[in-house]
């Protein structure tokens, strides 16, 4: 089965990580599984100083494992070269959608929809020249004239709609 993916891409603090949250909840209402993937610009860390993990990586090892009853993790160092979305997407175990997040320049074939909102005084929405945005989020509906449809930022069920429509998707 091929990957449903859908990038959201925009500029900092328009909302995204929000609005997947929401999608999230109403896909999983919907029973729908849905993976993320997030692509930060900053270092992160998972673990924390002093903790066994923690410990492990900074004693060299390159890849650890942690398990709980709820949850398990796999952190790998990649210290020689930033990994692909290709390589994490091949990670993923099986399910209905994936939300990529932060993959800005990624243009390989996935749904791209821009997040984008005039109130916090952003430049001019990505697709007046990124043609491979298939639709814009925003809250600025009526007043964007970009030739593709834009979605209302709040109505998550609409953007839900939509996102089902194009993968040709029904709710289980």
């Amino acid at each position: 089965m091929t990957q449903k993916v859908v990038n959201f891409v925009g500029y900092s603090n328009s909302g995204k990580t929000t609005l997947i949250e929401k999608l999230i909840k109403i896909l999983k209402c919907d029973g729908f599984s849905v993976a993320v993937i997030k692509d930060t610009h900053h270092d992160f860390d998972i673990d924390r100083p002093g903790k066994d993990t923690y410990r492990f990586r900074e004693a060299g090892a390159s890849q650890i494992v942690a398990r709980s009853d709820q949850r398990w993790a796999l952190l790998t160092e990649t210290p020689e070269e930033k990994v692909s979305l290709t390589y994490l997407l091949s990670q993923l175990q099986s399910c209905d959608l994936v939300f990529v997040e932060g993959f800005k320049s990624e243009t390989s074939a996935m749904l791209r929809l821009e997040v984008w909102r005039q109130e916090n005084g952003f430049a001019p929405p990505l697709a007046e020249k990124d043609f491979s945005i298939e639709a814009v989020i925003t809250d600025q509906k009526n007043s964007l004239n970009l030739n593709r449809p834009t979605l209302d930022i709040n109505d998550p069920e609409l953007i839900v709609s939509w996102i089902l429509q194009y993968f040709q998707l029904k709710s289980i």
